[in-house]
């Protein structure tokens, strides 16, 4: 897998300006409504990420989540980042719909 250039990660974040970051990685940041809706929103990107077998860094602090995405193996963003991205965001948007 290769690592993305900035201009083929710039699409994600021009649709979706709450990701931030570059050809490294991708960061997120979303506060649920409280600690056990912060939990079922990991649940549901678990579910999400064993399904594509490529899996996020997540911080939960309370009701406060990051996510960070990278393909370790390849050293930074690839395609399959893009993707997970785009998943997690439909999730983060049905959860403040």
């Amino acid at each position: 897998m290769r690592i993305l250039s900035q201009e083929e990660i710039s699409p994600l974040l021009a649709d979706h300006p709450e990701w931030t970051g570059g050809a490294e990685h991708l960061t997120r940041v979303f506060t649920a409504a409280d600690f056990a809706a912060a939990i079922a929103v990991v649940n549901k990107v678990a579910a999400i990420a064993e399904d594509m077998n490529h899996h996020p860094d997540i911080d939960l602090r309370w009701a406060t989540l990051r996510f960070r995405v990278s393909t370790h193996s390849a050293g930074g963003v690839t395609h399959l980042d893009l993707e997970l991205a785009r998943r997690i965001e439909t999730v983060l948007a049905a959860e403040t719909a």
